[in-house]
């Protein structure tokens, strides 16, 4: 299976604003290009965060045997755009996309949550179904495995549903986001900024995505 997973921002966005902040068509909308993302209290980036969760599960993916390929190659660069992300999974043909984020929400809010692409009428709606399955067999996986809970703030029973990323909005293969947890909770940041725990929750996306193809 050829797997696209998406790191999401990158560690040189916030230098480069003349770059991040260009408007791009995600179809519904003009966003900006990309965006540099959160960060914990202590100063862990969300960049940072992805690109390591990102590293982890590619190595888990290509020891069952799939073909991995990264949006970016290094957590020191620019974007690429949210629409370039998409055209890399598109270009890939793509059996499974992630996009790996973690969220910067209110400091009372936790938990993780899945966010699935709506149908955009002429644009996606073939995907629709395919990211549907894939994004409850990572939501599932990802909370068994790691006990994370559904998120507090976000979504219905760790889903949520959007026509507004143009990740999504662009795809032509099936392709989901995850928000690993808030990264302003205490409760969720010490997960995350755990080497150990980052390794738990690649094992737990390995295992979602053994589960969809299965």
């Amino acid at each position: 299976k050829v797997i696209v997973i998406d790191p999401g921002h990158n560690g040189g966005d916030a230098k480069h604003p003349e770059i991040v902040n260009k408007l791009v068509d995600v179809i519904t909308k003009r966003k900006p290009c990309d965006s540099t993302g959160t960060a914990t209290p202590s100063g862990y980036t969300e960049h940072a965060f992805n690109w390591d969760v990102a590293k982890r599960l590619a190595k888990r993916l290509r020891a069952k045997g799939a073909k991995v390929f990264l949006t970016r190659t290094s957590d020191t660069g620019v974007g690429p755009c949210i629409t370039e992300r998409a055209a890399i999974g598109n270009r890939h043909k793509a059996d499974a996309a992630l996009s790996i984020h973690a969220d910067g929400a209110a400091k009372g809010a936790h938990g993780f949550h899945i966010i699935q692409p709506a149908p955009i009428k002429g644009h996606n709606e073939h995907i629709v179904p395919d990211s549907k399955k894939l994004g409850r067999a990572i939501r599932d996986a990802y909370r068994e495995g790691t006990g994370i809970p559904y998120s507090t703030y976000r979504g219905t029973e760790g889903i949520d549903v959007r026509d507004d990323l143009g990740g999504l909005n662009l795809s032509t293969r099936p392709k989901v986001f995850i928000e690993c947890g808030n990264m302003k909770n205490p409760r969720d940041e010490a997960k995350l900024e755990s080497a150990s725990f980052r390794e738990r929750i690649a094992r737990s996306l390995a295992d979602g995505f053994t589960d969809y193809f299965a």
